[in-house]
């Protein structure tokens, strides 16, 4: 397996990881009201405030950017394009994606959306590979 077919897993995953981070914060508040609960996720979410809203937020958006990214990587490698650059590609996305989250966290809006740009520059650059 590719490099840039586990940054699709990578990828898959950075949403569940950042919304674990709101989710485990929570339970340590003194407020069982304001604590994660599992039984009913979906009131717990439309709680949110602050960072955690915005972890709520960036969860979003990362399931929202995985369609193109996962098809950018398959469709390159379907063209066998040098699978050096691809991996390279598919690394940046990931650590641009990181970035991302860093961003939306510490609600820095125009730096996110800055780089969020730069991960759709890097899906294009992927596919202008296919």
């Amino acid at each position: 397996m590719t490099i840039a077919n586990w940054t699709i897993l990578g990828a898959c995953m950075l949403p569940v990881v950042t919304m674990g981070l709101a989710k485990a914060a929570s339970l340590s508040l003194p407020d069982r009201k304001a604590r994660y609960d599992n039984n009913h996720p979906r009131d717990w979410e439309a709680k949110l405030t602050g960072w955690q809203a915005r972890a709520y937020a960036a969860q979003n958006n990362g399931f929202e950017a995985l369609p193109l990214f996962i098809a950018a990587v398959i469709l390159a490698q379907q063209a066998h394009a040098d699978q050096g650059r691809i991996d390279l590609l598919a690394l940046s996305f990931i650590g641009i994606r990181i970035a991302y989250v860093a961003a939306y966290l510490a609600n820095i809006g125009t730096l996110r959306s800055l780089i969020w740009g730069a991960g759709l520059v890097t899906n294009i650059a992927l596919l202008a590979m296919a």
